[in-house]
């Protein structure tokens, strides 16, 4: 049975611009019956409100710096006392330094794990009691294919997004223990054309096209499928890894797909 957007109250963090930005035109797309967007990016977030106003679906602002703890109970609360339910909860935003590790500061590893890894648990605290009693819901998790596999210059980053994988599953495996309907979904991206990783260069595997990389994720969410992997299968990686002595993993992922280089000329978003 397939999942409906329609009549749904949708959260989503990250959602000024990128992928999120584009998520949340495919919920309104599909008829959502509000949207919360959490970002820090106040003005940024005023004008997806009038570039969307078109839809007159109601678009919820919150600010909210997702490195701070008590700011994310803060908008949990602001959301709550808007909706007795929050039947989507999109955990897209996401910070990466792109440094060596030994380049990193204390700040710089607390911070990118707080957002990219303890505020998704946190929202998801937040928002799963209602989605449990009504015995419906979704919890999406933007993580990376970095969550799967490391490269130079992503191991806090990658560290992150394997904390976010190993939670997500989980956390599904308790909802099918419960026996109940909340699907978590996790998502498994290579790098996509958001600017956030400007000046990747990819061998062989191709940068992700944000539009058809959201819709993607919607269309899964709507299939209720568990997982969202893009460009390579899941299995591929899992296989490669269980198999292939640890030499020659590297070589692969190294020389042959050219993914421990794909950082070296990394710029990032200014």
């Amino acid at each position: 049975m397939q999942f409906s957007f329609v009549n749904k109250t949708v959260v989503i963090t990250g959602a000024a611009s990128g992928i999120g930005k584009i998520m949340l035109r495919k919920c309104l797309e599909r008829k959502a019956k509000q949207i919360f967007i959490l970002d820090f990016n106040e003005d940024g977030m005023q004008l997806v409100k009038k570039e969307f106003a078109f839809f007159s679906i109601p678009i919820h602002a919150v600010v909210v710096n997702l490195a701070d703890a008590k700011q994310i109970e803060n908008a949990i609360k602001q959301v709550l006392e808007q909706t007795e339910m929050v039947d989507v909860l999109i955990n897209n935003a996401g910070i990466v330094i792109g440094h060596e590790f030994v380049k990193h500061s204390v700040a710089d590893i607390e911070k990118t794990m707080q957002i990219n890894a303890n505020a998704p648990m946190q929202l998801a605290l937040g928002f799963l009691p209602q989605m449990l009693e009504q015995n419906s819901g979704i919890i999406c998790n933007i993580s990376s294919l970095a969550g799967l596999t490391s490269t130079p210059k992503l191991a806090v980053y990658s560290a992150s997004k394997w904390a976010v994988l190993g939670w997500s599953e989980g956390l599904r495996i308790e909802m099918k223990q419960m026996r109940k309907k909340v699907l978590i979904h996790a998502v498994m991206p290579f790098y996509i054309n958001t600017g956030m990783f400007q000046g990747v260069k990819s061998k062989l595997v191709p940068i992700l096209d944000p539009e058809k990389t959201a819709e993607k994720i919607i269309r899964n969410l709507e299939k209720q499928n568990q997982k969202t992997v893009l460009p390579l299968p899941y299995w591929l990686i899992r296989l490669a890894q269980a198999l292939l002595p640890l030499a020659w993993y590297d070589f692969v992922m190294g020389n042959v797909f050219g993914i421990y280089h794909t950082m070296d000329d990394f710029v990032g978003r200014k």
